[in-house]
């Protein structure tokens, strides 16, 4: 990234306090003040260059300003929906209710306007993913049989982040039933990726990355699987967090396997990271950053490095190079049996594990329909993977003995595998490129290109983030550049199992390191 792109990117994401108050003051006098705007039904329209303030401000600084009143929360929240209406064509949201949006907005600003206490998330609207459950919005899943479905009760994460202050914007859009990595939904659609809408956006969370790429919202809820996160955080440019398995609620989210689940934010700054980290843990120590002169990250070549697309590379190695400069050391070291224990780790655990955990959750949720009829409604190329591996009798239908040889002996196999191999290289994190190529055409699903070489679209997104969603490794994903086709490159850091606040803190000054890539031209 060029020092033009770099000042660009810091200008988009970080404002001067002077422009940060003058900013979030026009907004203020845009809409003439709390009082005058409590009876309206909608904000009155900011000006262009006020609107555009309002959008480039990270969660952080937006939830200050509302605390101070220098901006308010109704104008805030109308800036972003006046961005989402706009941007209505990146299919980013399935369901989206303006009126109810403002209607919690004005709310928060009469609780601070009366002196009442205001939570850490106060006046802060985050887009969530259609496959945690909301009391005032359907959780479809992104399948037709849940369209229309209300569960009875907030997921608890959901509930958390609004006890903390915090508006749902609405449901976002996403890959069908979670199972499949380019949020090429066939019911409600395809999301598409703001660099380029042409490619998707990664999947399964690709509409609320799609969301904070495009300045929908600086904040959102994801899910993560085997990748969820990740993929759409690093093809759309922003930063992923998937935690250790468990240190968030996963109760109240649509499943595919619980070994593996793990909701999580998309933000597009570290700090915003750190801030739903606090408030989802329950732990609200401040999370600072941790200097990287000494520190030591591990890679492995030979499974992480390889069949990398020559621009992925390229932006990688400077990457590294970036951190050498400051002092942070690189140690090379292989992961003994990695490919095979990943191998009889693989796709068999969820496919065995999805149908049992979805028939669950149905009929805790009271969906009113079974297992069957879900799928027999779930759209053709969703139906035609349970039918080959999931559904009993299919071809590639998991056996228990199969299922109890990968939970209970290679599974473990792995995990200790990788803490030793953190005992070992001393390293606080492992480093890799998140995906082997950029984002992909919406379509390209068999193979990709990579060079001279044919290389199948599951080997190209997913191989790289397979280790850490098997191991319920903490997962930090950050944009390193910009290729020469225009679309985000990124890197991800998998600490040690329980070490979330280290990486959090490393992340903090990476970001300083890597930078920011440039918003998207739209």
């Amino acid at each position: 990234m060029s020092d033009a792109d770099t000042s660009e990117s810091s200008a988009a994401q970080n404002l001067s306090r002077r422009e940060f108050v003058l900013g979030a003051t026009a907004c203020v006098l845009s809409a003439g003040g709390v009082a005058s705007r409590a009876a309206a039904p909608a904000p009155a329209p900011a000006p262009a260059e006020s609107s555009r303030e309002c959008l480039n401000l990270s969660a952080v600084d937006a939830i200050a300003a509302m605390k101070t009143g220098a901006l308010t929360a109704e104008r805030y929240a109308g800036a972003l929906l006046e961005r989402c209406a706009s941007l209505k064509s990146l299919n980013a949201f399935i369901t989206l209710d303006p009126s109810l949006v403002l209607e919690q907005a004005r709310e928060a600003d009469r609780r601070r306007a009366s002196g009442a206490p205001t939570g850490p998330l106060h006046g802060l609207p985050i887009p969530v993913k259609d496959s945690l459950n909301t009391a005032q919005y359907p959780t479809s899943g992104g399948t037709p049989a849940l369209k229309g479905f209300r569960p009875p009760a907030d997921a608890p994460l959901v509930a958390t982040l609004r006890a903390a202050g915090a508006i749902v914007l609405g449901k976002t859009n996403l890959h069908e039933l979670s199972y499949g990595w380019t949020s090429n939904n066939l019911a409600f659609g395809a999301v598409h990726n703001p660099y380029d809408p042409t490619r998707i956006p990664g999947g399964s969370s690709g509409g609320t990355a799609a969301a904070i790429a495009a300045h929908m919202a600086p904040l959102g809820v994801a899910e993560d699987t085997e990748g969820s996160i990740r993929v759409p955080a690093a093809l759309c440019g922003v930063m992923g967090f998937r935690p250790t398995t468990r240190r968030y609620s996963t109760v109240g989210a649509i499943p595919a396997c619980s070994l593996f689940d793990q909701t999580g934010p998309e933000a597009r700054s570290m700090a915003d990271i750190a801030l739903f980290d606090r408030v989802a843990s329950g732990d609200m120590r401040e999370i600072d950053a941790l200097p990287l002169e000494g520190v030591r990250f591990a890679l492995w070549r030979g499974f992480w490095f390889e069949d990398l697309d020559p621009e992925v590379e390229r932006i990688t190695r400077e990457a590294l190079s970036k951190l050498r400069a400051v002092g942070a050391k690189i140690v090379e070291a292989e992961v003994p049996g990695l490919r095979d224990l990943l191998d009889h780790t693989a796709d068999l655990i969820v496919d065995h594990d999805v149908r049992l955990e979805l028939m669950h959750y149905l009929a805790v949720n009271g969906a009113k329909l079974s297992f069957d009829e879900l799928v027999a409604r779930a759209s053709p190329d969703i139906r035609a993977i349970f039918a080959q591996e999931v559904m009993p009798g299919s071809k590639g239908f998991v056996s228990e003995a199969a299922y109890e040889t990968a939970v209970k002996v290679y599974l473990p196999r792995l995990r200790r595998t990788f803490k030793d191999y953190f005992a070992h290289t001393r390293a606080a994190a492992i480093l890799f490129p998140t995906t082997l190529v950029t984002a992909p055409r919406i379509g390209d699903e068999a193979e990709l290109s990579i060079g001279h070489r044919k290389i199948s679209f599951d080997v190209a997104i997913g191989r790289n983030i397979a280790p850490g969603s098997r191991t319920g490794l903490p997962g930090l994903v950050m944009p390193t550049g910009i290729a020469a086709n225009g679309l985000p490159v990124s890197m991800e850091f998998d600490g040690p199992a329980g070490t979330d606040r280290t990486l959090l803190r490393l992340g903090l000054s990476l970001e300083r390191v890597l930078g920011h890539v440039p918003s998207p031209p739209i």
